[in-house]
């Protein structure tokens, strides 16, 4: 399996997938989408373009059944962020146990490891089936695993971002929002006629520090404090100029529990305090994008079949554990389906260099063939 899993990569990370999104002009997951599909079909498997979203395509790759057992779900994305500062960023390079490129970390191992895993479930006359889902656009708005749920259904799913071989059973989530004050333009040398939407701004970012402190005061047990910070400020025109609007830019990591509404009144709430105390403050506050916390009892069967697989292969059950970032695991969780995520160690995620471990990323691949044979006999 080690040669097919690194050949698998390295053929991965040479196809340019920077998300469109995000990058003017990226290359995004066409080309990658074609390779996967075809992959799929000399292997065996069945394969499925989704495109609803033209030039987004992600691919549904089924390791069928004989019939009548469970589904498993294995989803990763196929998008990558930007290149920037990166030497030779698709030309994959293997020193050691790591392999080096962008995406290899961040997430084509774990999606190398869901489809070899398919590869082999296919050989074991497994009742259910193995679906393998290649996803777009993970790493600006989710198009393709939305997509891909309208299109499947499933019993329970593992997203294979990467956790250090850990059990990932809660990630954040988050809120992106906007704060816009106004003030009125003016001549700089005439005080009397403006109003310093910038200096009107001052007791809201002030608030907002207040806020951040006040959230340390709640901690998840997996995914410690949710947090608030200013993220982009923007206002004025010129130096001569009373400023007429200032522009905030903000972003709440929520932890499970917390809901885009609940964010919503809090930030509405923060509003009201700074117009008590300054009744000349023109704010409002609007949200961009919400995107709910994720988490799972631990006590469920797909964590305890994940971590006798683990154990299997692994000599000793990983730890359960959370993660940080953001994931699809909400989007396959909200409709309903238990899902984990669990994939292998590495560095680098949208940094100048990354890598991915090839002894983790074998071990993932043996681990989710051990879960197909236990969710899907």
């Amino acid at each position: 399996m080690r040669s097919d899993l690194i050949a698998l990569i390295s053929r991965l990370v040479a196809i340019d997938s920077v998300n469109p999104s995000l990058v003017a002009g990226g290359a995004g997951e066409t080309e990658i989408a074609g390779f996967i599909a075809a992959w799929a079909h000399e292997a065996g498997l069945e394969a499925d373009l989704l495109e609803e979203t033209a030039g987004r395509p992600s691919v549904l790759v089924r390791a069928r059944g004989t019939g009548g057992g469970r589904t498993l779900l294995l989803c990763g994305h196929i998008d990558t962020v930007n290149v920037e500062g990166m030497t030779d960023p698709h030309a994959p390079r293997v020193d050691g146990d790591r392999l080096y490129g962008r995406g290899a970390y961040d997430m084509k191992a774990g999606v190398a490891a869901a489809l070899l895993a398919a590869r082999e479930a296919a050989r074991l006359g497994l009742a259910g089936d193995l679906v393998v889902a290649a996803v777009a656009d993970e790493e600006h708005a989710s198009l393709g695993v939305q997509e891909v749920l309208r299109a499947v259904h499933t019993d329970a799913a593992i997203v294979t971002e990467p956790t250090e071989l850990e059990i990932a059973v809660a990630h954040k989530g988050f809120v992106w929002s906007e704060v816009r004050v106004t003030g009125r333009a003016a001549h700089g040398s005439r005080p009397h006629l403006g109003v310093d939407a910038i200096v009107k701004m001052g007791p809201v970012l002030t608030a907002l520090g207040a806020l951040d402190e006040a959230l340390g005061a709640r901690q998840h047990p997996l995914l410690g404090r949710g947090s608030v910070h200013a993220s982009v400020i923007d206002g004025g025109v010129e130096l001569s100029s009373y400023p007429a609007h200032c522009v905030l830019a903000l972003e709440r990591r929520t932890l499970p529990g917390e809901r885009g509404a609940d964010v919503e009144r809090e930030l509405a709430a923060l509003l009201d305090r700074c117009r008590a105390a300054d009744a000349e403050l023109d704010a409002e506050q609007r949200t961009l994008l919400v995107r709910e916390p994720f988490e799972i009892d631990q006590g469920a069967e797909l964590v305890s079949v994940v971590r006798a697989a683990a154990a299997d292969v692994l000599g000793q059950a990983p730890r359960i554990g959370g993660v940080s970032y953001w994931a699809d695991a909400a989007f396959i969780a909200a409709a309903g389906i238990p899902t984990v995520l669990f994939g292998p160690g590495g560095a680098g995620a949208h940094a100048t260099e990354e890598w991915v471990s090839l002894s983790d990323t074998e071990a993932v691949a043996r681990i989710l063939i051990g879960v197909a044979a236990g969710l899907c006999a």
